[in-house]
């Protein structure tokens, strides 16, 4: 299989990736007490509405022809008012962990689509498997990377709500320069080397449900 058909078989499982992680933060945050997502017509499957052309486009295709050992990328943040919750450090918890647990349970339907479409599966499918093992990739790269306690990634944000306020309000001064170290991290290889044990559980987890 070529890299144009690689591409081409990636980009509805990165799209789906990164949409339902963003539209699953604004469904909770709504549950919970704010409506900014809602309102702005962010809480939807339309991937117009979440793409931002270089973490959902460009980094991922260009990860894609550096042969780069995970995939990953990003949406537009949907907007979540914090202070509208109605218990804003505690449900803090609930809307950032939304996006990675969506991430979780897309990884196991990918898993499932790729048993059925496996030589010994049901659907034998060279294309579709293909696509389901990209599928479990990206979203347990995303749900990983997603869960380091760095704000503003979502385990930031789960880290905030679960410290003390002291610690909290430590942790929170951080957010400005998370996406720097988050870079630094990336450029120095540390983030891999960060990741790859936590990957290698998830996956050993993700096979355990399904028995794949």
């Amino acid at each position: 299989m070529d890299l144009l058909e690689t591409i081409a078989l990636a980009i509805v499982p990165v799209v789906l990736a990164i949409v339902l992680h963003e539209a699953a933060h604004g469904y909770v945050a709504r549950m919970f007490g704010d409506q900014t997502a809602w309102m702005l017509g962010r809480v939807t499957l339309n991937p117009l509405k979440h793409i931002d052309p270089v973490g959902t486009v460009l980094v991922p295709g260009a990860l894609l022809l550096i042969g780069a050992p995970f995939l990953f990328g990003w949406a537009k943040p949907v907007p979540v008012n914090f202070g509208n919750l109605r218990h804003p450090k505690r449900d803090m918890i609930w809307v950032a962990a939304a996006g990675p647990g969506a991430n979780f349970v897309m990884a196991l339907a990918w898993a499932l689509l790729a048993q059925a479409a496996a030589p010994s599966g049901p659907w034998t499918s060279d294309g579709l498997y293909t696509m389901a093992q990209i599928g479990i990739s990206i979203n347990l790269v995303l749900m990983v990377l997603n869960l380091l306690p760095i704000p503003p990634l979502d385990g930031g944000r789960i880290a905030v709500g679960l410290l003390p306020m002291r610690a909290a309000s430590a942790l929170e001064r951080v957010e400005p320069y998370g996406f720097i170290v988050i870079l630094v991290l990336l450029a120095t290889g540390y983030l891999g080397v960060i990741m790859m044990p936590i990957l290698r559980i998830a996956r050993f987890l993700l096979y355990s449900i399904t028995g794949a």
